[in-house]
């Protein structure tokens, strides 16, 4: 479990060359570019490579008649020997031209299939219409208008039944709607249709035809009918198509997409005239592949190294095993650890398990919980899974030792008693006071311990004097030590140490984290803070001890929830079983128990995180590393890859 040690490779030779080197950190494995112009002095006349990218045009041709086809598209693996011979994309342009031709078709068939469905939709309203459409629009004295209107206007049209120039009549209808129909006179249409309008009537125009409605329904039915089996013949042809053509369109995809891959790569390379320069981060494992990769081309020089810039400046890749990496999720979340720094990983899955398991005790729920994260896991992939089931396994422990499952504080009895224990290791309800005093015990435990990474932290890092002396150092370490012996000593009336030397590590440690600035600048040979007078100093610094004391205590308390939550689930549980009659109605108990898990579990799981963000990550954790984002062979873009900062 570590921070990856990192290599800066660097290479200069023909341009002509570049694709061949980019062949061998291909080959080799994980690489990072890196934009080589700014590792350059611009007095050395080089430029940012700029080529035009004639491949993604093609691609994405290739992705639309993939589209219209329905089907998906996945890049085969493409060697670099075999990029060299060019594909010819004259016969894209000859699928998307047969392509076309088959939509073109189909297109307009299923536009005449629409039209049928929409006529035969509103003709279906005035079947019981019985006359012929042909004779009835071939009428040059009267008018007819076909429509619906609201059920409350069909009552308000009985105002006009005296109109001699109004024949209304009704069709269909549905809960809120009359589909109908109304003639008028060529002469009195205008008025008619006024009145009509009142009445929120919506007309719609019919398509003309010959016949009865009932008649014409049927010949749409049938021209749909026919209509349908010519879809079905192009679509067999489109299948037919694919069939034929799959193997060269996926084989002119793949080639494509590597050969834009390649352009995205080569964009961070830097040129002079026909000279070229190329910078890329490797992790150290892959340089002796990298070394053997470079074997037979001796005309490119070759630099492996340490890079000229701060470590900040080094892309950070974590790696661990398989039961910590879930929780680098956490850690990243957060922000990347300093490359040179330590991985913190491992001390968060060990902190966030324990915490987790402790506020949500309960060996029955803590089951449901690890199988839902083993599912989640096993067949969605995701990493969330694997933290709830260690997150599961801890509840299921503390849960044995609180004698707790679903809820039920007795069914373990019988187990303690064959293992000779008189009764649960912890009943909860029974020992408030002792939970509550534990949890600022671990709270004390993880603040020093968090204080502790950031000294190894520092010293790795060769920064020995924020090590000592910053007030999350040795410095910071002492002082708030000495500040729990003498808090413990005024409510307790017993020391922990003896007074004397709590006073005077209390008085060491706090001077060195009020001169920590100076201390630091000293020795680490940073550059001081800008000078003060006497006077501005003082204040500034009681002021920032004053913030210190206040975060320490602060970050202290804040581990009361653990406790508190310990005692909530209990609580909780409490409340089902009075709700179930004790436990007698198992379906309030199921009921009570899925609400707990789902959330009690959620808020457990947000507030074990902060107090990883705010009471532990705080003391040790800056962020400030970047991540490592390597090419590979995954047919991704570079440039979407790598968010080069």
């Amino acid at each position: 479990m570590a921070i990856v040690k990192m290599n800066l490779v660097r290479a200069a030779g023909n341009l002509s060359r570049l694709d061949r080197f980019i062949e061998a950190c291909y080959n080799s494995g994980e690489f990072q570019p890196e934009n080589a112009v700014e590792y350059l002095s611009r007095s050395m006349g080089f430029s940012e490579l700029r080529e035009e990218n004639t491949f993604a045009p093609v691609i994405q041709k290739i992705e639309e008649l993939a589209k219209l086809l329905g089907v998906t598209l996945k890049a085969q693996p493409v060697s670099f020997e075999e990029i060299s011979n060019t594909p010819d994309a004259g016969k894209v342009s000859a699928f998307e031209q047969e392509v076309a031709r088959i939509y073109a078709e189909r297109k307009e068939l299923t536009d005449q299939l629409e039209a049928c469905d929409k006529g035969i939709e509103q003709f279906s309203h005035f079947e019981s219409l019985d006359v012929d459409l042909g004779e009835l629009f071939a009428c040059e004295f009267i008018k007819i208008r076909f429509g619906h209107f609201p059920k409350d206007s069909y009552y308000k049209l009985l105002a006009y039944d005296e109109n001699p120039y109004l024949f209304f009549v009704p069709c269909s209808n549905t809960q809120t709607e009359y589909w109908s129909a109304y003639f008028a006179p060529q002469s009195k249409v205008e008025e008619i249709d006024r009145i009509f309008s009142l009445l929120y009537f919506e007309r719609i125009h019919l398509p003309g035809g010959a016949g009865s409605i009932a008649e014409i329904i049927k010949n749409l039915e049938n021209n749909e009918a026919i209509i349908k089996e010519q879809i079905a013949r192009l679509d067999g042809e489109i299948g037919s198509y694919w069939q034929e053509n799959s193997g060269e369109i996926t084989a002119l995809y793949s080639h494509f997409k590597k050969l834009d891959e390649l352009f995205n790569i080569r964009s961070f390379a830097a040129y002079k005239r026909n000279q070229f320069y190329f910078v890329c981060w490797m992790p150290a494992a892959y340089i002796g592949k990298l070394k053997s990769n470079l074997a037979g081309l001796d005309d490119i020089n070759v630099e492996i190294g340490q890079s000229e810039k701060k470590n900040a400046d080094t892309p950070v890749k974590i790696r661990n095993s398989l039961f910590v990496r879930p929780f680098e999720f956490f850690v990243t979340m957060y922000g990347m650890p300093s490359y040179g720094g330590a991985d913190i990983t491992a001390f968060v899955a060990l902190t966030y398990t324990v915490i987790f398991g402790m506020m949500f005790g309960d060996l029955g729920q803590g089951l449901v919980l690890g199988a839902a994260g083993y599912l989640m896991w096993r067949f969605k992939g995701m990493a969330l899974g694997k933290v709830l089931v260690l997150c599961g396994a801890s509840s299921m422990f503390f849960g044995f030792i609180f004698g707790s499952v679903f809820g039920y504080e007795n069914l373990l009895d019988p187990v303690y008693r064959a293992m000779g224990l008189a009764s649960k290791p912890l009943p909860v309800m029974e020992s408030v006071n002792a939970i509550l005093f534990f949890a600022i015990c671990i709270g004390i435990a993880l603040v020093t311990l968090s204080m502790a990474i950031h000294v190894y932290d520092s010293m790795k890092k060769k920064l020995f004097g924020e090590a000592l002396f910053s007030n999350n150092g040795l410095a910071g370490i002492v002082f708030y030590l000495a500040g729990v012996s003498e808090v413990y000593a005024f409510m307790s009336g017993r020391s922990l140490i003896p007074p004397a030397a709590a006073l005077a590590c209390l008085s060491a440690g706090g001077l060195c984290i009020f001169f920590k600035d100076f201390l630091i600048a000293k020795i680490d040979r940073r550059e001081a803070s800008e000078r003060a007078s006497p006077g501005e100093f003082v204040m500034q610094n009681i002021f920032e001890m004053l913030e210190h004391v206040l975060a320490y205590f602060s970050n202290t308390l804040s581990f009361l929830r653990v406790g508190a939550f310990v005692l909530v689930h209990a609580g909780m549980m409490m409340v089902v079983f009075s709700l179930a009659n004790e436990g007698r109605n198992i379906v309030v108990v199921i009921l009570g128990n899925a609400l707990v898990i789902v959330l009690e579990g959620l808020l457990t799981g947000i507030q074990t995180l902060r107090l990883e963000f705010y009471e532990m990550f705080s003391h040790f954790l800056e962020g400030e590393g970047r991540p490592f984002r390597s090419v590979n062979p995954s047919f991704k873009s570079a440039k979407k890859q790598l968010e080069l900062k």
